[in-house]
């Protein structure tokens, strides 16, 4: 039969998007709704091994196992564990013990009974030899026990999860208790990449078994965004379109790539901080009251309202990309001997995201990230709307901002009168600073994650059809920057951005005031 040319390209576009929906929707029958889980840790009667996958890295040594140490610290580990690391280097176990050890802090009196529960086995990532000699050496430790859990964290790159799952899967699953992987963001490059490496994780193992870390939802003021917004009936009648005029997330740094801007530029800023980092903590202040706090119930209201999220277009981004500062001391972004020579990687981006729901109908979301910027900081400001009452003029707008890192805190600001004979109104603030208020150590965000991947808690990790939803909201504007080329905004080293964010978030009707500054409190 003939066909025209045209009529069978159709005919190829058509089964190429039954495809993608297809593997969507895979994807999707994988994910089975959690089992009751008690959250507590393993009992005296089980053990638990712990397996960092890319014991010899960075995230590794900087992260994963200072985090555990704090655990052991704090008496939050379970009675019976033994942690071990894996990776290709050929290392000694008295040389892995020095390597884990040089970034932990505190607790100095337990450092030599934690490292005594610490092995190293070497090995290849893609060899099941490797990994059945590492099963062997689990199975001495837990030869006594009748139930013996296992955890995998997957502190490697992306681009070999699937081999190191496969291994896992074939050679090292708990024979005597539960499984659980940690797979370490990012999570694919964009909506078809995320849903191939679902899918092919999905094929090896139960959702209820992964746990997809984002470190950000580990922060505690990201966790207290609950909190602020449902246990306390002052904020709940004003969380919407009625009352506020917009909510900016920000993700500041002051340092550039520092040499990793090889690893850096194969991602950019959108991928690297915006698309998981931001975009969850959008969910968390937009999304709809849970049924309850379960794991299940939490996400299930972040997925709705991520759905809600239109697609960014280009007239709503900003990207740029640091230059030197104006001293000519900082160097750079292309100045990084680690970045390929022209790179149009974005190393900064402010993006204004549109949620079409009854809550936030024209309700503008601005996220702002990047690197190389005058401070370091991120919080989320919410501005409300004018006041309309003409008795003090044009009063400041209320404020209120959740201070996530550093120095974390919660404050509104509000209006009142100037101490003293005259009646002008100055901006103060209601401050809940925590530093000042609560005499206790805060966790680092993978201590935390880590303790609840112990006792079986989903609530702080990514699922697979919120991770769909997140990817659709940035996977257009991502080709299309990539396939145009477009040409980041040259902004100095150590400065606010680009000036056309500002323009961008002025457009949309936020409000920038200057003298006001906020500075946390000192203990009293």
């Amino acid at each position: 039969m003939w066909v025209h040319k045209s009529e069978l390209q159709r005919l190829k576009d058509e089964n190429a998007d039954l495809k993608q929906q297809l593997d969507k929707f895979k994807v999707k029958l994988s994910h089975k709704p959690q089992a009751k889980n008690d959250n507590k840790l393993p009992g005296p009667e089980a053990h638990l091994s712990v397996v960092v996958i890319g014991a010899s890295g960075d995230l590794a040594k900087k992260k994963t196992f200072p985090s555990l140490f704090a655990l052991y610290g704090l008496g939050l580990m379970p009675e019976n564990f033994s942690i071990f690391g894996f990776a290709r280097s050929p290392l000694s176990d008295d040389d892995y013990k020095k390597l884990i050890s040089s970034s932990f802090k505190g607790w100095n009196d337990k450092r030599d009974a934690f490292l005594s529960k610490c092995f190293y086995v070497s090995g290849q990532y893609n060899s099941t030899d490797s990994f059945k000699a590492l099963a062997a050496e689990m199975e001495k430790k837990e030869k006594s026990f009748k139930v013996a859990h296992r955890i995998f964290y997957f502190a490697i790159p992306p681009s070999i999860f699937v081999d190191v799952a496969k291994c896992v899967k074939s050679t090292s699953m708990a024979k005597n208790g539960w499984s659980r992987l940690i797979v370490e963001k990012p999570f694919g490059r964009d909506s078809e990449t995320s849903t191939e490496l679902s899918n092919e994780l999905s094929e090896l193992f139960e959702e209820d078994q992964l746990f997809r870390i984002d470190h950000y939802l580990g922060k505690e003021m990201v966790q207290n965004l609950m909190s602020v917004r449902f246990a306390n009936t002052v904020f709940e009648p004003i969380w919407n379109r009625n009352h506020i005029a917009n909510v900016t997330i920000t993700f500041k740094e002051d340092i550039g790539t520092e040499g990793r801007g090889g690893y850096f530029d194969s991602f950019g800023i959108l991928r690297d901080v915006m698309q998981n980092h931001l975009i969850q903590i959008l969910a968390l202040v937009a999304m709809e009251h849970p049924v309850s706090l379960s794991a299940e119930d939490v996400r299930d209201e972040k997925v709705k309202v991520l759905r809600a999220v239109r697609s960014i277009v280009p007239e709503d981004i900003v990207v740029g990309q640091y230059g030197r500062d104006e001293s000519g001391k900082k160097e750079s972004y292309l100045d990084d001997p680690t970045v390929p020579k022209g790179s149009t990687a974005p190393t900064f981006a402010a993006a204004v995201l549109h949620i079409d729901n009854t809550r936030w109908k024209g309700v503008p979301f601005i996220l702002k990230c990047g690197k190389a910027l005058n401070e370091r900081k991120a919080e989320i400001r919410i501005q409300f709307k004018q006041n309309p009452a003409p008795l003090f003029g044009e009063a400041p707008r209320n404020e209120l901002v959740i201070r996530v890192q550093p120095n974390e805190a919660v404050y509104l600001k509000f209006n009142a009168k100037k101490p003293g004979l005259a009646s002008d109104t100055v901006t103060t603030e209601l401050n809940l600073s925590y530093q000042s208020r609560y005499d206790v150590r805060l966790p680092d965000a993978y201590e935390r994650l880590i303790y609840d991947v112990m006792r079986g808690d989903h609530n702080l990790f990514v699922r697979v059809d919120e991770l769909d939803a997140a990817w659709a909201i940035f996977t257009p504007i991502l080709h299309q920057l990539e396939n145009d080329k477009v040409q980041p905004e040259i902004y100095p080293f150590g400065s606010r951005g680009p000036a056309s964010a500002d323009q961008l978030t002025a457009r949309y009707g936020f409000e920038r005031r200057e003298g006001y500054v906020w500075t946390e409190k000192a203990k009293i």
